[in-house]
């Protein structure tokens, strides 16, 4: 069999009129009056791996088949060559289906698998630290310029966070261009559909930017380290073991990015810095997360 065909990349943005996506809910507020608010779904997709169940993930279900795909890849189930045959989703049984051309069997890996930092599911493997043993991330740049229209745009699009909250974002962004934007309940989902998204419409990785929602953690840094990603953004802060990995592999590592500030904890030789800050504006008090506060 052919490995499944790579088609042209689409632009995927966050489509928060998606009646899949939200449910209405009423309850009361502090006055004790009545009110409805949207609140986004959580699903359970089960996702195997020819005939192996692998795990149950909770998510939005919106792109169940990059999910699946991204979430092997980022732990080291599949490899980036390895010839995937076919992806089946099945909606009235929320199971996701990935076919390979090779034998595979994880059964030990998996009594083995550790918990992470990942909200809601997040699981890693030893063995993901492979990928540092001998990585080699290409050479990019990053513009202060693309960096604050990036986070400029990203705050203003339309989103399921700003119309029901409670949710991550991963933009994946060629200088300050948008290609690739998930949201999900966990930012591990989000940043596997990112994975899987790209390893499907074979997208070159080398000359992208990863913007993230959540906090810079190893398990961020490892997933894009393994996208071979070579700069990572977020909005939120670090811990400290996500910046020493980071600073391993030369990864630029760049945080609590909002309005004209941010901080580089690592590979910070790649950031350019073009932009006249006089020009660019803070940022509004309707795109604050919750605690953003208390790192200011």
């Amino acid at each position: 069999m052919m490995k499944i065909a790579k088609t042209p990349a689409p632009l995927i943005v966050p489509n928060p009129e998606d009646p899949r996506l939200t449910e209405q809910v009423t309850g009361v507020d502090q006055t004790g009056a009545r009110t409805e608010i949207k609140v986004p779904v959580e699903r359970p997709l089960t996702l195997y791996l020819n005939a192996q169940e692998i795990v149950t993930m909770m998510t939005i279900n919106d792109y169940p088949e990059y999910l699946a795909l991204g979430y092997l890849l980022n732990q080291n189930m599949l490899k980036y060559d390895d010839v995937v045959t076919e992806v089946e989703y099945d909606d009235d049984l929320q199971v996701v289906v990935v076919r390979t051309e090779h034998h595979t069997n994880f059964e030990t890996k998996l009594k083995k698998r550790t918990q992470t930092s990942g909200c809601a599911q997040g699981t890693a493997f030893g063995d993901l630290l492979e990928a540092f043993e001998n990585v080699a991330l290409p050479k990019a740049e990053l513009r202060t310029s693309w960096l604050y229209q990036m986070t400029s745009m990203i705050n203003s699009m339309p989103s399921l966070y700003l119309e029901a909250g409670a949710i991550h974002g991963c933009v994946l962004c060629k200088e300050s261009t948008l290609v690739c934007y998930t949201e999900d309940v966990g930012r591990h989902n989000a940043v596997d559909k990112i994975a899987g998204w790209i390893y499907r419409h074979d997208v070159d990785p080398a000359d992208k930017i990863l913007y993230t929602t959540g906090r810079l953690t190893s398990e961020m840094v490892i997933k894009t380290v393994r996208m071979g990603i070579p700069i990572l953004v977020s909005r939120s802060g670090f811990t400290a073991w996500g910046v020493d990995l980071a600073r391993q592999v030369g990864l630029t590592l760049v945080g609590r990015t909002r309005g004209k500030r941010f901080i580089a904890l690592s590979g910070e030789e790649r950031i350019i810095y073009d932009q006249n800050l006089e020009y660019v504006e803070e940022e509004s008090v309707r795109h604050k997360r919750k605690g953003e506060d208390r790192e200011d």
